[in-house]
């Protein structure tokens, strides 16, 4: 294996580029038509066009993926994650074509991938699922009877797919047909599969994950994640460890992860994700099959580069973690940095990013696949970039992601970022009070506190706005008006 052509876009090629280069193998970028004057276009040994702006004619079309791979001679293909990452057709074709997949079989792909099946195969190897269908559901008296046998409130999901698509919280009777309908139509959209499925609701647990890794000698556990907060099953922060695991827990829930991989023969970089209740139960969610948007922070506490393990596996080289069990160092937490605008329902934001200040220093870490000048558009997922902090613990890393966040500049595009620094204001985040439903009780967090009766400083900050647009100087465009935020800004664009 000597060039791999990577199959996405934005900061995951970037994040794949540098792996390849690390590993001295050749890296191949491809573009669509908006993605020309994109970081890992430049940063790539080769790139080329496949299409334009439309998944569907880019990154999603797998005979232009492959005819890129053909024209520029490269012998492998990473899939990264979105877009065909989780395609056993992708995964089949690219070795049909005669070249290395970097990723799991695409028979693995495909059991996890449906996960009714999924849920078989985890029962069968003694991992513990949620009670509820093993078949998708034939018709909504067949629900109505199971979610009496389950007892209310149940969870209408999706067959096929994730990333939170498909799935709908049902509190009585009453809803389930409405729910059935808008999951199935909302699957069948976004997977081409309008199977559903029924499961117990499990009340306020914590979404945990477990980083698993599979050469062709041994399956190892890199502990959990903490994912928490998320909004419709979107994750937002991620954080490793996890506040609400033990290290009796932690080689539980990693032995369930590790058997989950067995059952299906996976190969390369996993996650087993696992919803964990109060009382310590955990059960199995899914399983996706390539690199994790949150894998940095378990690179950060374990020391592991997990990119160029998937390289290493791929190559059939056994990978670089030794045996025995592994225990996190330290603490590290990732903010999903968005073109989004939380006070209007996270709704995508588009623009030009006319300005970008990066936050730096000790134990910061900046992988973003955007820079100044680049066009933010609807085509694609409204990640940016993530933001991880390190630190010796918790309470360290929440101290300096505050002060990397306040670091941060984005100028042009309006973002997530005051979210951010709310949450890691809050006392609740603060002492590891969270559960997936965290956020629907706190919309407070989405919004900016109004303006305070500090006049003073709203008239300083107004001055120095109009001051730097005279000079022609960037600003910083606060999201909402909070008196912090002004205090900032004022201070620094105007105050010296």
């Amino acid at each position: 294996m000597k060039r791999v052509l990577i199959a996405n876009r934005g900061e995951i090629a970037l994040r794949i580029v540098r792996a390849c280069h690390e590993e001295g193998l050749e890296a191949i970028a491809v573009y669509s038509t908006v993605d020309r004057q994109s970081p890992h276009v430049r940063a790539a040994d080769r790139a080329t066009l496949i299409g334009d702006a439309a998944p569907g004619e880019s990154y999603l079309s797998i005979d232009r993926i492959l005819d890129a791979a053909r024209r520029t001679g490269a012998d492998a293909v990473h899939p990264g994650y979105g877009f065909l990452a989780e395609r056993a057709t992708f995964a089949d074709a690219v070795v049909a074509a005669g070249l290395t997949w970097i990723g799991p079989p695409g028979d693995a792909i495909r059991a996890m991938g449906d996960k009714t099946e999924a849920r078989r195969r985890m029962q069968a190897a003694g991992v513990p699922v949620v009670p509820g269908a093993v078949d998708p559901i034939a018709s909504a008296a067949e629900a109505r009877t199971l979610a009496r046998e389950l007892g209310y409130p149940v969870m209408v999901k999706a067959a096929a797919g994730g990333g939170g698509k498909g799935m709908r919280v049902v509190a009585d009777e009453a809803g389930l047909a409405a729910a059935l309908e808008t999951a199935a139509s909302e699957a069948e959209k976004a997977f081409g599969d309008a199977g559903v499925y029924l499961e117990k609701f499990i009340a306020q647990p914590r979404h945990v994950e477990i980083q698993v890794l599979a050469d062709a000698a041994r399956t190892v556990h890199l502990g959990e994640r903490e994912c928490s907060v998320q909004r419709r099953h979107q994750k937002l922060v991620e954080e490793a460890p996890s506040v609400a695991v033990s290290r009796e827990l932690r080689e539980r829930m990693g032995a369930a992860a590790v058997a989950a991989a067995r059952a299906v023969d996976y190969r390369g970089a996993g996650t087993c994700e696992f919803l964990l209740a109060a009382d310590g139960s955990f059960y199995f969610l899914e399983m996706n099959t390539r690199i994790q948007v949150e894998h940095p922070v378990t690179e950060l506490v374990y020391g592991v580069d997990l990119v160029r393990e998937q390289l290493r596996i791929a190559a059939g080289q056994p990978m670089r973690i030794a045996a025995g069990s592994w225990h996190p160092r330290g603490w590290a937490i990732e903010c999903r940095i968005t073109s989004e605008d939380p006070a209007a329902g996270f709704l995508p934001t588009t623009g030009r990013i006319e300005y970008l200040r990066p936050p730096s220093g000790p134990g910061v870490r900046w992988d973003a696949g955007v820079e100044s000048g680049n066009e933010i558009t609807l085509f694609y997922d409204s990640l940016l970039a993530k933001l991880i902090v390190w630190a010796p613990d918790r309470a360290g890393a929440i101290e300096r992601m505050r002060r990397a966040l306040e670091e941060l500049v984005i100028v042009g595009v309006g973002t997530n970022q005051g979210f951010h620094e709310r949450l890691m204001q809050d006392p609740a985040y603060c002492r590891g009070e969270v559960d997936i439903q965290f956020l629907d009780r706190r919309p407070d967090l989405a919004v900016a506190a109004e303006l305070g009766g500090n006049l003073g400083v709203i008239v300083a900050a107004a001055l120095a706005e109009e001051a730097a647009r005279r000079a022609g100087k960037p600003t910083v465009a606060a999201e909402g008006y909070a008196a912090s935020e002004w205090t900032r800004l004022a201070l620094r664009d105007g105050l010296r």
